[in-house]
């Protein structure tokens, strides 16, 4: 790949990557399974495709940024020419978790597993990008006092703009904005089940740990979500088991066990009730052996 140069800095106690910028102008850095430790954005100007993210495809076109958390793998297929900008930042470098009250990204732009992981933008939108993005490189090469600081400036205002633009673009996110209780248990609930999901498969479950009825906890999720609670959980707890048999060689048993289930049988039904095809036949038509290819 062509890229102009990346910029990159380097966490020096674990030599773990911590932030980089680089250009790129074809789609060869992302035609692979990405699986990274870090968060990806991809600010793509132009050029379409197609994006497999969590093994659901999406198709895209110029003007379109994507968002990915930590090990949620990915691909980007390209329609010819793509050309853009990618973001890579680690945890440690920006903990959006730690951050959630400045930059509501949580859940809006990462990890949120009921919706697109993009959006898209438009010409004055690409400016208020492209600014802050020279910003940020011309900083990284400016190792001067606060340097640091700065550079966590400048991502919170492009992590915050990103996110505004989210919720303008789903419907669902701006009713979560416009009413007040209700985000919040939602918010809660979906923070809830990626925590627990390997452990905690009821509704009732949830609704103990979010202290609220059943019952209303359901109806909340329905209205919201328009699915179950119990649905939103297996959707959950599926992703995961296509991840681990499409990524990895282990058993059946073993993805089962570490799902929380003592009987591989039971998975087995329970995976091929929600994915229309059994464990094994999933592995063998899109899993571990095709991967490494």
């Amino acid at each position: 790949m062509s890229n102009t140069k990346a910029l990159t800095m380097v966490n020096p106690k674990t030599g773990n990557l911590a932030f980089k910028i680089f250009s790129f102008d074809d789609g060869s850095s992302f035609d692979h399974i990405q699986r990274n430790n870090y968060y990806t954005m991809v600010m793509v100007r132009s050029g379409s495709g197609t994006i497999r993210a969590d093994f659901s495809n999406y198709d895209f076109s110029d003007g379109t940024l994507m968002s990915f958390a930590p090990y949620q793998p990915f691909m980007i297929s390209a329609n010819g020419g793509l050309s853009g900008i990618a973001i890579n930042f680690h945890p440690d470098f920006f903990c959006i978790h730690q951050h959630h009250k400045e930059v509501a990204c949580h859940g809006v732009l990462f990890n949120n597993i009921y919706q697109p992981p993009f959006i898209t933008f438009q010409p004055k939108d690409a400016e208020t990008f492209s600014l802050l993005i020279e910003q940020m490189r011309a900083e990284m090469q400016n190792a001067a006092l606060a340097q640091y600081e700065l550079l966590i400036s400048y991502l919170k205002i492009f992590l915050i703009h990103a996110s505004r633009l989210r919720v303008d673009q789903t419907p669902a996110l701006q009713q979560h904005s416009e009413a007040e209780k209700e985000p919040f248990v939602l918010q809660n609930l979906k923070d809830a089940i990626e925590s627990n999901f390997k452990t905690k498969h009821s509704a009732s479950d949830y609704a103990g740990m979010l202290n609220i009825s059943t019952k209303a906890l359901a109806k909340i999720t329905r209205s919201h979500f328009n699915k179950t609670l119990t649905n939103m959980i297996a959707e959950r707890i599926v992703i995961e088991a296509k991840r681990e048999l499409y990524l990895t060689s282990k058993p059946v048993k073993a993805i089962a066990y570490e799902l929380g289930f003592n009987d591989e049988f039971y998975f087995s039904r329970f995976f091929k009730n929600n994915a229309d095809v059994s464990p094994q036949l999933y592995r063998e038509t899109v899993g571990f052996a095709r991967a490494e290819a």
